[in-house]
């Protein structure tokens, strides 16, 4: 019989007042459904060099609501929005394989270059990490072709932030026949890139992540002892 109920038989020494009722107690809530992360690879229990969650946070899934057919194969779902969700356990895994990559040349002999701004830090950071050179914002004609001009450089392998924003770099490393590292987005052409990296290369947080593993990897896989973390590669604020 609940509180708010009354007996059938009367009180025989009813009170002058009555006693105000007892509130009927509230139904417990029930469980509310946890909440799922977002999904962003086929291989739910992937291996990754940091959490899922980390990623997510930093919107390197995040691709556009464009996509060619070089990026097919690392798109994972495409969401509601319209935006195209790049498969993050492929981001993880060409990290590890840039830095193999990397890790067989002289670090001098690496360039790294960003002409979109929210890159410019994490390459400039990316390239002091491992002994890099950078060259970020324009890329001047002639860097790596015109032996006259006083900035001509040598590299053997260039890294991009992007093919279309750094297409000059691109497109001189063509021609002198040095290997393209590239960061893609779902948009991106890889034609001219030899090995591509999927992430969304038009966040800031994104592209301090992406640098951040690879500058780590890179120098795991030379012997050196990771010592930088992600806030070394965040600018701070102005």
């Amino acid at each position: 019989m609940s509180d708010n109920e009354t007996t059938d038989e009367p009180d025989l020494e009813a009170p002058d007042e009555a006693e105000p009722a007892a509130e009927p107690e509230a139904a417990p809530e029930a469980d509310e459904p946890e909440e799922q992360p977002e999904d962003v690879m086929a291989e739910a229990d992937a291996d990754l060099l940091i959490a899922v969650e980390e990623y997510l946070g930093a919107g390197v899934h995040i691709g556009t609501q464009q996509k060619t057919k070089d990026m097919e194969r690392f798109i994972h779902r495409v969401r509601t929005d319209g935006l195209y969700v790049l498969d993050v356990s492929k981001t993880d895994s060409r990290i590890r394989t840039a830095a193999d990559f990397l890790a067989n040349y002289d670090p001098e002999q690496v360039l790294v270059t960003s002409s979109r701004q929210y890159g410019r830090f994490p390459a400039e950071k990316f390239a002091d990490a491992v002994g890099a050179r950078a060259r970020t914002g324009r890329f001047i004609p002639g860097t790596l072709t015109n032996p006259q001009y006083d900035g001509y450089i040598e590299p053997d392998v260039v890294v991009v932030t992007d093919p279309i924003g750094d297409a000059q770099a691109v497109k001189e490393a063509i021609t002198v026949g040095i290997p393209v590292i590239a960061m893609c987005d779902s948009n991106n052409s890889t034609s001219n890139v030899d090995l591509v990296i999927p992430t969304n290369n038009k966040g800031r947080r994104a592209l301090s992540v992406v640098y951040w593993l690879l500058a780590n990897e890179t120098l795991d896989r030379r012997g050196a002892e990771p010592a930088y973390a992600l806030e070394d590669f965040e600018e701070g604020e102005i």
